[in-house]
Parts: structure tokens; sequence; C-alpha cells
């Protein structure tokens, strides 16, 4: 089972890690489509957002308190999908239903990252190939 959970663990992260370094090495573009989104401070919103998406998916992949990592992934899932996919603020039916899907997709990454932390914390001492246990825990 172990092999099974790294291996799921791995392939939830490679959107988090294509995002972030696309956030932090093309911030200029980035920032451009975050500004247009009315988001304040766009350009420290992008390095910030690739910075958690980052260290969330690295915490995630090698087991260093991956109930957290998977918390910083979640946060940042939920508040793209409401800052960045307002789909129902779009007049445009084809950006429309471009947003809502990204939005929707915003919510379902969020969700599976809220069952991944509820896993971790309950049973991540339990896991092997972990660097450590999870930091909160539920009994």
């Amino acid at each position: 089972m172990d092999v099974l959970v790294l291996i799921g663990r791995l392939l939830f992260i490679g959107l988090f890690v294509a995002s972030a370094t696309a956030h932090l090495t093309k911030t200029q573009q980035m920032a451009g489509y975050t500004a247009s989104r009315g988001v304040p401070m766009p350009v420290v919103a992008t390095v910030v957002s690739g910075v958690v998406m980052l260290a969330g998916a690295v915490s995630v992949a090698v087991g260093l308190w991956a109930d957290l990592g998977v918390l910083a992934l979640a946060a940042f899932c939920f508040s793209a999908a409401v800052l960045m996919h307002a789909f129902w603020k779009e007049s445009d039916p084809q950006a429309r239903m471009m947003e809502q899907t990204q939005f929707f997709k915003d919510i379902g990454l969020g969700g599976a990252a809220l069952v991944m932390f509820a896993f971790f914390a309950y049973a991540g001492h339990d896991l092997g190939l972990m660097v450590t246990g999870p930091a909160l825990s539920i009994s």
C-alpha cells in the first residue's frame, strides 16, 4: 500500500508543480491574467501562489508534514476558484463555460486535498515512504 499511496501523491501534485513553475517563471504573463480578474497586487499574488503550490507539492511528494502541504493546496484551490474563475460574472457564454470548468476543477482538487488531509492526519503515522508523520492528528 505504501507504494500505491506514493504513486497517488505524485500524480496528485503534477498539476500543482506545473502551475507553480509557470507562476514563478512566467510571472509577468500570469500576473497580467491575475490583474484582469481584479486581484490586488497581481505580481505579489502570482509569486505567493506559486510558492504556496510548490511548497505544498514538495511537502506531499516527500511526505514532509504532508497534511499541512495538502491544506495549503486546498486553500490555494478554493481561493483560486473564487478569485480567478468567477464564472457567474461572465456574460460571454464561451468564457462562462471555460471559467465554470476551471472553477469546478479547482473545487474538485480542493476537495481531494481535504480528503488527503484527513487520510494523512488519521493514518499518516502508519504510512511508509514518508519523511515525517502528520503535524496534526485526527482520531
